[in-house]
């Protein structure tokens, strides 16, 4: 009998390990040499600007809870996220919900929805810049020509304003990309749940309340992963249109390590803010997972 205790019992799977461990290797070494040497580097003080170099332990850590601009940064990035998020799930929730009905060039509006999510993201984030120019931007332009607005909005430039422009930007890019995720989920809900809660007189609601949203649960906690993810390292969009502009009203931490490290040549400092980055983003990973395990083995 084989040990059970050996997760390689047969000559074939030592084979299968050996064979594999070659790409083992380079992916540990890609995924993570990069996080441990960003987190050395954090434990230094390095400012190549005025050649200075050494280990400070936790010191560059203890200057960020005194930082006011580390703060701001992490409030914009958390603001981002929520507000972002919140918007394109329900946006792609509504999105997936239409697309699932079936009704004539179905496979066609498929297509067109996807659009801006194949869009790079710093070309969109230049067509909405000169979208939201003063002078010469669409957006002014329509707002006039319907009497909303008597005179032209600085929307990048506003300091309460541009974080909302940024989000909008970034609800148009990314919400096809929910709404797909939410429509895989859709179409693997059974038919024969819908027919019988017919036959037994639920309306659309209640059929939506007691079958769609339980069993589509799933993938709303997968698709929220990905997308949280993604907005709380949110960087290109924000760079490309305001910069962290006006002042640092829209500055995120990952904009704020960028600045650090090779605008100030603050490495040291600027690894730390990296590494809280990384934990926050790695705490929220954790989070989502339990919620999404726990749901499916009260599932099963």
């Amino acid at each position: 009998m084989a040990d059970r205790r050996d997760p390689f019992p047969t000559e074939e799977g030592r084979l299968a390990l050996l064979l594999m461990a070659p790409a083992g290797f380079v992916v540990l070494g890609l995924a993570i040499y990069p996080i441990v040497d960003v987190l050395w580097l954090s434990l230094h003080r390095k400012m190549l600007i005025f050649g200075i170099s050494g280990f400070v332990g936790l010191e560059n850590y203890a200057r960020l809870l005194g930082d006011g601009r580390f703060w701001n940064s992490f409030f914009n990035t958390f603001y981002f996220t929520a507000v972002s998020v919140s918007i394109e799930l329900l946006l792609g929730l509504l999105i997936a919900l239409a697309l699932h009905r079936a009704f004539p060039g179905r496979g066609m509006m498929r297509a067109v929805v996807l659009i801006p999510w194949a869009v790079p993201t710093v070309v969109s984030a230049k067509m909405w810049q000169w979208i939201y120019n003063p002078d010469f931007g669409v957006l002014n332009y329509l707002l006039r020509e319907c009497g909303v607005i008597s005179a032209n909005v600085n929307w990048l430039g506003h300091k309460y304003i541009a974080i909302h422009a940024v989000i909008l930007a970034d609800v148009w890019k990314t919400t096809p990309f929910m709404a797909l995720l939410l429509l895989a989920g859709l179409q693997v809900i059974p038919q024969d749940l819908y027919k019988a809660a017919m036959v037994d007189g639920a309306g659309a609601w209640r059929r939506f309340r007691h079958i769609t949203l339980p069993l589509l649960r799933p993938a709303i906690l997968i698709a929220l992963l990905f997308r949280t993810l993604d907005a709380f390292r949110m960087f290109d969009t924000v760079y490309v249109l305001t910069g962290g502009g006006p002042g640092d009203r829209t500055e995120t931490l990952s904009v704020y390590a960028y600045k650090l490290m090779f605008q100030t040549l603050q490495f040291g400092y600027g690894s730390a803010v990296s590494v809280i980055t990384f934990v926050c983003v790695l705490l929220i990973s954790v989070l989502y997972i339990r919620l999404l395990g726990g749901h499916m083995r009260l599932g099963t």
